[in-house]
């Protein structure tokens, strides 16, 4: 692989791994107002990327903001309220196998959208990558129609949050989008959060809640989005998107290290076949 492969190559997947380790972080919020410590989430991670920028964010053109936030409907807020209901219908491996076929989704998509044939070797990758996400999330759980539904429309979010980039990061850039997108998301999870919970919408967190915000709006929304989206402007987003199997993956790792998953045998196959298909498909 040339410099640019490798640098992409590291970007999405450290961006993906770093997803993966928010489960731990998600554990502990449980018990907070989703709609709005999401909607507070997305606010601090887009404070933090403007902070970052320094007042030299490019501004977006009136023909692009169309983009921006269906963007911030679909691939942020959309796919947040849409996950969290469908684990609400559905056993969570379950949804998770489902989310998990968003590589090969993109491997169809983002060359059809591009007026080119998928690659044939990038498709079987994703086609292993998804099958070894499956190994790692699989655990026999239940899906009702209503849980299969959301999780489908929660795979759809899942496949904007990066095709409704792509045109955008040429003039945007990485921490164009990830600000702009973020703003957007918080601005429309509060006013759904206010709409559905009134003045219960947020209240004061705990300690632990305010670190477990702080971590998702800190590492993975601001950096995490960052160098996803770099990621996808030097890979593509066919051969990016294989990273995505990474996940499960870093999530099963976080788990077992604090006792709560093991790492059983099918689980390790999967996380082989995943980083197969991965090294398979990010090859020109």
């Amino acid at each position: 692989m040339g410099q640019v492969e490798v640098a992409g190559s590291l970007q999405a997947g450290v961006a993906m791994v770093v997803v993966g380790s928010s489960v731990a972080a998600s554990s502990v919020i449980t018990d907070y107002p989703i709609l709005g410590g999401q909607a507070a989430r997305y606010a601090l991670g887009a404070a933090v990327l403007a902070a970052l920028a320094r007042g030299r964010l490019p501004r977006p053109r009136r023909t692009q903001l169309p983009g921006l936030l269906a963007l911030a409907a679909t691939g942020l807020a959309g796919f947040n309220v849409l996950l969290i209901a469908a684990l609400r219908e559905a056993d969570a491996g379950s949804v998770g196998v489902i989310v998990g076929c968003v590589p090969l989704a993109l491997a169809l998509l983002g060359p059809a959208l591009e007026g080119r044939a998928p690659s044939g070797r990038v498709v079987v990758a994703a086609l292993v990558v998804s099958a070894g996400a499956a190994f790692v999330q699989w655990s026999g759980g239940p899906m009702s129609t209503v849980g299969l539904a959301l999780s489908l429309g929660a795979l759809a979010c899942d496949a904007a949050f990066s095709l409704l980039a792509v045109p955008l990061l040429a003039t945007l850039g990485p921490v164009g989008v990830s600000t702009y997108a973020c703003a957007a998301a918080a601005a429309m999870l509060l006013v759904g959060a206010v709409g559905v919970s009134g003045a219960d919408a947020v209240r004061l967190p705990t300690p632990q809640e305010a670190a477990a915000f702080g971590y998702l709006a800190v590492v993975v929304t601001a950096v995490g989005f960052v160098l996803w989206y770099s990621g996808v402007r030097r890979l593509g987003v066919e051969r990016a998107d294989l990273f995505a199997g990474l996940v499960p993956v870093a999530a099963l790792v976080t788990a077992a290290a604090v006792g709560a998953a093991a790492l059983t045998l099918p689980r390790l196959v999967g996380a082989v076949a995943v980083g197969a298909g991965v090294t398979v498909g990010i090859k020109r």
